[in-house]
């Protein structure tokens, strides 16, 4: 978690259940370059950093859950650039589920993760 001091009702983190925490990690390191700190014994639990995190603050985390249900909440992640991170979800292994498409903000993809999560990544413009 972040060293600052929370800021009231924001999100300060977020835990995403997963099936395959190594298969996790392969997935979000290859498509955003986000680095992990492992937490238990194969790992139990992973604290997620952002891109190049060595011992940055954690931003949120994997927890191993047997069967991950659909509909969980939709996390978005910002990109400066949306075709590449389009390119490196799919190359990584992941599937886009919608997009890119525009909307009021800017412009966003959805994807599934390897668990089957679904998360959105939009850009400016």
């Amino acid at each position: 978690m972040s060293d600052t001091a929370p800021t009231h009702h924001t999100i300060d983190y977020i835990e995403i259940g997963m099936t395959d925490l190594h298969a996790a990690k392969a997935f979000y390191g290859a498509a955003f370059g986000w680095t992990f700190t492992d937490y238990g014994p194969g790992p139990a639990y992973v604290g997620i950093q952002g891109p190049g995190g060595a011992g940055g603050a954690e931003v949120g985390g994997f927890r191993l859950d047997d069967e991950v249900a659909p509909g969980g909440p939709l996390v978005l992640l910002y990109s400066a650039d949306l075709e590449a991170s389009v390119a490196a979800v799919l190359a990584a292994g992941g599937t886009v589920t919608a997009g890119p498409y525009d909307f009021p903000g800017g412009r966003r993809f959805h994807f599934r993760d390897p668990s089957g999560n679904e998360l959105g990544v939009w850009a400016t413009g």
